[in-house]
């Protein structure tokens, strides 16, 4: 509950020479018609907005950069905030867990941190809705052979990730 006093200053005698005193005055209250939040349809203009797939750069490219990033993000050889620009709260948060255990799990086996070594293969793309792409990187290690499902979602007039899944 927001309160309706305002603090002036007033010179007064009982105050030291030379100081003000601040006293609260009530204010009248808002009127119920005056608005206090914005609008929701203006909160709609300052939303990101979606962008036609026609108007995005290949979305290739960008997914297996972040196929890359992301294993190299979860072997612990890459800052997860490099991605931050990238991909949507929601993955990066996911990412966050993911690179916490991947640490741990380093940490109990004694394992150092180390730039994994790996080749992108085919990436196979489809497009869902307009301003959406949904695809698969194959990312082909040494030991084994990964999958990294990604969504991109055009916001902005940029692509984002709104899902990442490595399998």
């Amino acid at each position: 509950m927001q309160s309706h006093l305002t603090a002036h200053a007033t010179t007064e005698r009982s105050a030291p020479p030379g100081r003000a005193m601040l006293h609260a005055v009530p204010q009248p209250p808002t009127d119920a018609t005056t608005p206090t939040q914005p609008e929701p349809e203006h909160l709609e203009y300052f939303d990101a907005q979606p962008t036609s797939t026609s108007s995005l750069p290949n979305p290739i490219p960008l997914m297996e950069n972040l196929a890359r990033c992301v294993l190299e993000v979860l072997a612990g050889a890459r800052d997860l905030d490099q991605l931050s620009r990238w991909v949507a709260d929601d993955v990066y948060r996911h990412l966050l867990k993911r690179v916490v255990l991947s640490a741990r799990a380093r940490q109990a086996r004694g394992a150092p941190v180390g730039r994994p070594s790996f080749r992108i293969g085919n990436t196979i793309t489809c497009e869902p809705a307009d301003g959406v792409v949904e695809g698969v990187v194959i990312v082909h290690g040494k030991a084994r052979t990964r999958a990294v499902a990604i969504r991109l979602e055009g916001l902005d007039k940029r692509w984002r990730a709104s899902a990442i899944n490595v399998l």
